[in-house]
Order: structure tokens, then sequence, then C-alpha cells
């Protein structure tokens, strides 16, 4: 069965529109004849959304109760039976009731996907897993219900449901988003013109990468080459000096005035040492384009003018950004320099801006090379001299006398001259030729091809020898320039990637993505495979380049173990860059193998807890548990002996045994089920507004009377918890203060108002803890100092600070003046808008002010 496809409306805000627009769509898809239904849309008391409900197949919700309350759920089950073409399921990110199919409706969505059903759904920016921190800073909202991007950006289509924010906040005063009573709180809060114009900035921003990904991969499968300016990308090209702070800054000036501007910094590693980088400097200009918000790219490139208009092709880059050439003048003999080749070869759909700074022509500390080992130029200016040289040379001395000496001094001088600019070949070239024209000329007898003086004859060879010396020496520095060179530019690229790769700030997928882009590949893909006949899988990929079954069928494989290789696709690489490639692949393996182990050593940890858990959960249960069952049975078995007559006294008070007993039971059990459930991460806190003075005298039922004194004001603000949470905390933690304060001392139990917190103080008077052990205490089964017998199996602190935190509070210990110790919990402020902090009420168009939604934290 073919997948289904999703469709996703996604929103600035609130109120902008995306159910609306979704129900829509369901009735132009029941006008073209397609069956379409409505698994899930809550309309929330909305007038018009409500009509748009009219004439659509609802498919009836799952009735689950909680906590007293039910609850309507989408029903995966009668969705599955119904099977439609397409299911209408509204709010993606929300948090489903427990004892639902699944935690999360995205993972509902899943399951209709899997089954072949298109799924048309809505979600909010700001419910993004990956901008949840970003949100926060700009509402004061931390969203507690997220949807992993990855889940969105795999939709088949997204469309952004826009509204501006003055229009907004229109409709939010006409009561078409919530009802009048709240209308007021909401602008003044939420939404703000400042935070509907930030959240509106960053759905666009998002929605335009992932058109940017959309248009990158059509590029890669059809091979498109031209640049297209959909979007303002700048590239700097930098060389290490220190003129590209300038280039960096100015690049992020012309992308600023671009909407979705972008700056992509690209430092070339040449391999025959045109450029001397400084890797000090290169990190701080890495540091500060990404400061800045734009990217550092690393690349491998013989020719730096050709390797950075290809990267800017390949990146679909609008603009260049170079800075003026740091060569002197005389060193433009040797060609016209990067800047102005870049210039003339960008073409007509790639602009170049030439920046000046303060390091023009300061020289750049390193002779210029174009080409291989000397550069074509050289090589054609050494052949010319060393041909025509010797020529020009024997035409002029023919009108001058000078002595064979002399002559042959001139004639080892071209050669020389011929030796540096093109190397050994042309130094050879001009001996010969050279040799040649003295015999001829200058040696008796002369205009003849003989010598008749044998000492004319050691001297021309003498000058012979000389030349091949020199050119030979000459050939040889070029040779080791070169290298030293490559290895220099090896040893960076290597260098950057070991730090990063051992810092930990690398993964196998950014690993691969830094292998493709510094190649210049299409794809790479490191592939595994058990053993020598196994097939071959892929561990990691990056790129748009065709799947790879095996490395034979890449372009340039490298292995990277026994059973592991590193394919590219693209080009076929020289042998010179195959051994940086193998650093590489040798890398990849590293960084394979260190993931697998940290999820082992996940495993391993999660396993060791949950076996000091399992442990301490035998002790408790043989020790703590065994002496209230002991006592119950004790008094059980007297009650009903027949050897003895018991008085109605005696009677009384084994019964009162038994239940005292009892209690201490279901206390230690409900203890340990608790943090059982704390440490399964299956704690669900129904949020809502409630006042202390509710809840906290509540939680004094298990203590002795008289041994609690009590002070909470009414006048506190509302706080935003689960009541039934709240009571269990304060209950733990009334009880542990009871039981280590001195006798005659009562607890003090207070609460007071802090900003936007509400504080709940419980004061004993009891020995106190140090310092180091206040953290301790609060860790399960942990008794500091000579528990009492019958203390418990040290669960209640840690039960309450799990409870605390998963209100979105927290629980701390202090000392108490004057000795003692007291227990701070503290927890969340209502708040005054429609919103409750930690839930999404107020913040999503699917969710009601007088309901907020639930949370499974």
């Amino acid at each position: 069965m073919a997948r289904g496809k999703l469709r996703i409306y996604l929103g600035a805000a609130p109120g902008v529109g995306k159910t609306y627009a979704m129900l829509a769509e369901a009735h132009r898809r029941i006008e073209r004849g397609t069956d379409c239904v409505v698994a899930f849309v809550e309309h929330h008391g909305r007038p018009r959304t409500e009509v748009m409900l009219h004439g659509l197949e609802q498919v009836p919700r799952r009735r689950l109760e909680y906590r007293g309350a039910t609850f309507g759920e989408m029903d995966v089950d009668a969705v599955l039976r119904r099977a439609p073409a397409v299911a209408l399921v509204d709010e993606l990110a929300h948090t489903n009731v427990p004892g639902s199919r699944n935690a999360k409706r995205w993972q509902d969505v899943a399951e209709l996907l899997a089954a072949g059903i298109d799924v048309v759904s809505t979600v909010n920016i700001q419910h993004l897993e990956s901008l949840g921190d970003v949100v926060e800073s700009i509402t004061g909202v931390r969203q507690r219900e997220t949807v992993p991007d990855e889940v969105v950006r795999r939709a088949d289509q997204i469309e952004l449901v826009d509204m501006s924010p003055q229009a907004l906040r229109r409709r939010m005063a006409h009561g078409n988003i919530y009802q009048p009573d709240k209308v007021d709180a909401a602008l003044s809060n939420y939404f703000r013109p400042g935070n509907l114009t930030a959240l509106r900035e960053l759905a666009l921003l998002w929605v335009a990468d992932r058109v940017d990904e959309y248009l990158n991969e059509y590029r890669s499968e059809h091979r498109v080459s031209k640049i297209w300016g959909s979007r303002e990308r700048i590239v700097v090209g930098l060389t290490g000096g220190p003129e590209g702070r300038t280039l960096i800054r100015r690049a992020a000036r012309l992308a600023e005035k671009g909407a979705g501007g972008e700056v992509m910094a690209v430092y070339i590693a040449r391999s025959d040492g045109l450029t001397s980088a400084s890797p000090k400097e290169l990190a701080v200009q890495r540091t500060l384009v990404e400061d800045l918000g734009g990217t550092f790219h690393h690349v491998v490139g013989d020719d730096i003018p050709a390797a950075l208009l290809d990267f800017a092709r390949g990146v679909n880059a609008t603009q260049i950004v170079l800075g003026s050439s740091r060569r002197k003048a005389w060193q433009y003999v040797f060609g016209p320099g990067v800047g102005a080749t870049v210039a003339r070869e960008s073409g007509p759909d790639l602009d170049v801006h030439i920046v000046t700074h303060e390091e023009v022509a300061k020289g750049r500390g390193l002779p210029v090379a174009r080409g291989g080992r000397l550069g074509r130029a050289r090589i054609l200016w050494g052949w010319a001299v060393g041909l025509a040289g010797p020529a020009v040379l024997a035409l002029l001395l023919n009108t001058i006398d000078l002595g064979l000496a002399n002559d042959m001094l001139l004639f080892l001088a071209v050669t020389v001259a011929a030796a540096l600019l093109g190397g050994l070949p042309p130094a050879l070239a001009s001996a010969a030729f050279g040799s040649l024209l003295l015999n001829y000329f200058y040696t008796p007898p002369l205009h003849r091809l003989t010598i008749a003086d044998p000492k004319n004859i050691v001297a021309i060879a003498i000058f012979f020898g000389v030349g091949m010396s020199v050119a030979s020496v000459v050939d040889l520095a070029a040779r080791r320039t070169h290298q030293a060179a490559r290895l220099r530019a090896e040893s960076e690229i290597l260098s950057f990637l070991a730090g990063n790769v051992l810092r930990g700030e690398t993964s196998l997928e950014e690993l691969l993505e830094r292998v493709r882009e510094t190649f210049a590949m299409e794809s790479a893909a490191l592939l595994e495979r058990e053993s020598d006949v196994a097939p071959w899988t892929c561990a990691g990929r990056a790129g748009f380049g065709p799947a790879l079954e095996r490395p034979e069928d890449a372009d340039v494989d490298v292995p990277a173990g026994d059973h592991m290789a590193l394919a590219l696709t693209g080009r076929v690489l020289p042998a010179a860059d195959r051994r940086v490639l193998a650093a590489f692949a040798a890398q990849a393996a590293v960084v394979l193998d260190r993931r697998r182990l940290q999820e082992e050593a996940d495993r391993a940890r999660t396993l060791a807890e949950g076996n000091r858990i399992r442990t301490a959960l035998l002790a408790a249960v043989s020790h703590d548990l065994r002496t209230p069952l002991a006592g119950i049975k004790a008094a059980v078995s007297s009650l009903r002996s027949d050897d003895v007559a018991w008085s109605e006294e005696d009677q009384a008070e084994l019964l009162e045994g038994i239940e005292e007993g009892a209690d201490r039971l279901d206390h230690l059990v409900g203890n340990l089920l608790d943090m059982s459930r704390l440490q399964t991460g299956t704690v669900t806190p129904l949020i809502r507004e409630i006042d202390v003075d509710e809840v906290v005298p509540m939680a004094l039922g298990g203590v002795p009377e008289g041994s609690v004194e009590l002070d909470v004001p009414e006048t506190l603000p509302m706080v935003a918890v689960d009541p039934g949470l709240l009571e269990r905390s304060v209950a733990n933690l009334v009880e542990n203060a009871v039981k280590y304060s001195p006798r005659g001392r009562r607890v003090l139990v207070s609460a007071s108002a802090i900003a936007d917190r509400v504080e709940v103080r419980v004061v004993d008077r009891g020995p106190g803890v140090p310092d180091e052990a206040k953290d301790r205490i609060f860790e399960p089964f942990q008794r500091y100092g000579d528990a009492p017998r019958g203390a418990g199996v040290g669960l209640g602190l840690a039960v309450a600070r799990g409870f605390a935190e998963a209100m979105g509070g927290t629980l701390d210990a202090e000392d108490t003046p004057g000795g003692g110790l007291t227990m701070v919990l503290s927890l969340r402020a209502a708040p005054t808008g429609p919103a409750l902090p930690g839930t999404d009420a107020g913040v999503d168009a699917g969710t009601d002010i007088a309901e907020p939604e639930r949370q499974v934290l």
C-alpha cells in the first residue's frame, strides 16, 4: 500500500485561519468527488469555523476518563476502519490524554499515513520543537506541546496561512477568536504587535528555508548549474588574511538589505602555496560569520577562482564579495589576480563586489604562482627566454667583441634566467642552444661546429654543466615548495576536522556533508556491512545524489575499515586528494563508532539505573514493608485467637495498630509507584488555575493533629498547577518535617508571593542538613543521618521534587534561621492573560481558555 500524503497549514499565531483554510480545502475536495472525512477538528465555539463543518462527515471521537473528567480524542481505530481517501486532523502538536493509542497526535497521523490515508493538518510555528527557546524569549511563554521539526519537514506540502498583526488583532477585538471577556487580556499579553510580528517573521523564514530545500533538491536532481536568484545568497571569499573581517561585515550589511539574505564565508585551501592562512585568524573569522548568522565553509581547490565560482554556483549564490588584492604592483606580471579572474568568469547571473581594505598592496607574504608547480605562464616565459634569449644575445654579441669568457658568462646568465622562470626543460634547451651558438660564432674555427682548442671544449662543457645544475636546483625547489604547500593545505583541513571531531561538535551527517562540500561532490555516503558476503547498508549520507548500494557504484570509494567504505559521487578525484579523503574516511569511522558507543553507554546507564531502582525496591520490600506487615499479621492473629479473651480496650488498640500499619503500607506503596512513574517519564500533570489555600490544607490529613501551623493567606494569586500532584508534594514535605521535628515543636507551613512566583515553605526545627548533603536528600532511597525506625524507604522528597518539576516548579532545601530545615516549593503564578505558562491555552487557535490543554512531561 502506498504511503499517504501529508499537507500542513502552517500559521504564525492562533487565529490566522488555519482550521478555516483546512475545512475550505475539504469542501473543495468533496466537490471534486474525493472521499474526505473529519477525523478531529475542534471549532472552540467559533461560529465561522463551526459553519464550515456543516456538510462534512465527522468520525465520532473516543471518550476517555482521566482524573474524574471526560475528554474527547481522535479515534484512530475508527478512522482506520472507515479508511477514507483524506482525513482532516487539527492541531498536529496536541498531546493526547493518557490512555490514548499514542502520546502525541502527530504519532496518530503517522499511523494514518502508513495506512495510505492522505492527511490534512494544522500547526502553529511556536509548536516546532527547534523554535521553543526562541518563542519563549519572544512571548515569555514556554510551549509544552511541540512537534519534531522533521515531522513537518517531511510533509508533502506546506502552505503558510498568513495575516498581518494589525488584521489579527482586529479579528481578536471583534470576538472571532476568544470570548469577549478574554479579549483585553489576550491583546495586552500574547497578542501584542511585537510578539505577532516576530512570530510572523519566524514562520516566513521557516517556510522560506523549506522552499529553499525543495529548490536545491530540484536543482540537484535536474543538474541545473545556472544560478537562479530566488533569494540573496552572498559568498565571501576568505584568504585567511586580516581583511577577512572587513569582508564578512560588508557581506552581512549587503544581506540585511535583502529579505532572507544569507552569508556564506568560504576559505579555499590551495595545494600550490598561493595563500598563507593563519589558523588563528580563520578561527576568529569563523566565529564572526557565525555570530552574524552566516555559515563557514572549508573547500580544497587547486584553482582558487574556479573553486570559488563552483562553490558559489553550487549553493545558488547571487553575489560574491572579495577583497582587493594584497599583491604588490610587480606581482601582477604573474597574472591578473583572483578578483579580476572571478569577475571576468562570473557571468551575467553572479555579481562580484571588490571591497577595499587596509591591507591592499601590502604583499601576501608568499610568491604568486598559478597552475602546477611553476604555472603555465612562467613555463611559457621560460621557453621563450631559453630559446629566443640565446638567439637575441648572439645577434648583439656579433656587433660587439667582448671575448669568449664574457660571451660564455652572458649565455650562462640567459640559461639561469630560463631555469628560474621555466624550470629544468627550458634551461636544458637554453644550455644546448647556447652551447651550439658559442661553438658556431665565438669558438675558433668560427662559423663551424668544430673546436680547435681543447680548452674551449672544457669551457663549453662547464657552461653546459652549470646550466643543467642551476635548472635542476630550481626545479627541485619548485617541487619541494609544491609538496610543502600541499601538505600544509591538507594539514589545515585535517586539523580543523580533528578539532571538531575531538570536541564532539561533528555528527556523522555533518562530517559527510563536510566531505561532500570540501571535494565539491554531489553526495557522500558511509557504507558498511557485517561480513565480506553480507549486503552493504548505508550508515550515513549527505547530498542529493543517487543512493548507493555498493562502493563500486560510486565515482570515488575509499576503505574506512574492514567492512566499511566512504563513497562519493560527482567526479573522479585526482590521486593527490585521496590521501586527505582517506583521513576523512577514518574520521567518519571514528565518529560512527563513537555514536554507537554513546548509544550503548546510554543504554547501559539506563539499565544500571533500572537495576539500582529494582535493587532498592527489593530492599524496601524486604525491610521497610515487612515491618508493618508483621505488625498487621500479629494483631490479626491475636484478634482471631480463641485462647485469650481480649477486652474492648485491647481490641481497639490492636485495631488501631492494624490501621496504622495499613496506612504505612499505603503510603510506602504510593511513593514506590510515584517514583516508578517519575523514572519512566509517565507523570501527566493536568494543569489548571487554583488557589494555594484550597490545596495545602488537604495535604495535612496524614500528620498528627496539632503538629502543623498553617499560614497561607487567601489573598495570594492563583497558581498554575496540577492540584493532585501539588497535594502529594506538600504532604510528603510536611510528613518529612514532622518526622524529624523535636517533640512539642510544630512545623510551620507558610506561603507568599514573590514576583511571578508563589512560594510554599515547610519549616521545621529539627537537626537540619549540611550544605553538601542538601541535594543528596532528594535522590531516591536516600535518608540523611540516623533516620528513626519506620522512616520509610527514602522516596518522599524525591517524589516531591519530581512532581514539582513536572508542574514547572522547583523544590530546594534551605537552612532554617535558628536551626532546622526549610523546604521551599516555588510554583508559577497563573498569568492574567489568556494563557497558562507551560500550557498552550491562549496561544493556540485550537485551545479554549476555560479548558487548558493537557500536558505530558
